[in-house]
């Protein structure tokens, strides 16, 4: 039954994310020269380029990623991904979305908006719509020299290079700009304002900061052990983890209690575990 039910979740949130996706691609995109970056971004400049249609294209440019998905990764992200490129395709192919504005910066921060938020929601259904991920991830674990991010900027700056060549500079800037909208939309959507971010606290005052911390905003605390580089004295040092939102009163605390501590913050890429909600009584 919880299983079924995660299920219906993932798939609920992959239709939303086809349509919100289809709704950017046609909607937005594909009256004017832009594209996205990405397979995505490949599959409509071919469309443009050689008038093959879109939908056909998103499928083909895709079906390498996915292969590697299921070799890598495993057979239930394949399975949903398939079917999340399939339906997008039939989308496309099939529903009449209507052409919703002639102004380029419109349709470039819109457009992309659409898009990220289509792609987000697929990976929150634990799919994707866009196979480039995969394959940058696959490079990233190979090379050691790269990370996720370089490998997908280095595609992209290829893609909208061609596309400078094949559309023109003015297409491909606002691609560039329909692309950065998509990423910020898609991090929001998988972060949303409780990505956490880590704070590193040095203060001769740490345990009143220690149970303001603990006490008013209901996170955990760790104490680390450490000496100073000039005197040599032990030193605690406070490590927390907190959403956006709770940097600032974070700092409220600390500058009240200390101003002469020292602060440093620095995100993270994921957490799990601890006491990373306030308590109930909070």
């Amino acid at each position: 039954m919880k299983l079924a039910r995660r299920e219906f979740k993932n798939a609920l949130f992959i239709i939303v994310g086809i349509l919100s996706a289809g709704m950017g691609l046609h909607g937005f995109l594909f009256s004017s020269r832009f594209i996205d970056g990405g397979a995505t971004g490949v599959s409509m400049l071919l469309a443009k380029v050689l008038h093959f249609p879109l939908s056909a294209l998103i499928v083909v440019i895709n079906l390498p990623f996915i292969a590697l998905g299921y070799k890598h990764i495993g057979r239930a992200f394949a399975i949903r991904s398939s079917a999340a490129i399939v339906g997008l395709a039939i989308c496309l192919a099939t529903i009449h979305y209507p052409d919703v504005t002639s102004d380029k910066l419109l349709t470039a921060v819109f457009g992309g908006f659409f898009i990220g938020a289509g792609m987000g929601l697929a990976m929150r259904g634990g799919a994707v719509l866009d196979g480039t991920d995969v394959a940058a991830l696959l490079i990233s674990k190979k090379s050691h020299l790269f990370r996720v991010g370089d490998v997908i900027l280095g595609l992209n700056i290829v893609i909208f290079l061609t596309a400078t060549f094949f559309l023109g500079a003015d297409s491909a800037l606002y691609s560039i700009l329909t692309y950065v909208s998509a990423s910020r939309t898609l991090d929001f959507l998988l972060h949303g304002i409780e990505e956490y971010t880590a704070i590193n606290i040095v203060s001769e005052q740490s345990d009143a900061i220690r149970q303001a911390i603990t006490g008013m905003l209901g996170r955990g605390v760790t104490i680390y052990k450490g000496r100073r580089g000039m005197t040599g004295t032990d030193q605690d040092i406070l490590f927390c983890v907190v959403t956006r939102l709770e940097i600032g009163k974070i700092m409220d605390i600390v500058t009240e209690i200390d101003r002469a501590a020292f602060v440093y913050v620095y995100p993270l890429a994921d957490v799990k575990g601890g006491i990373l909600k306030k308590s109930a009584h909070m």
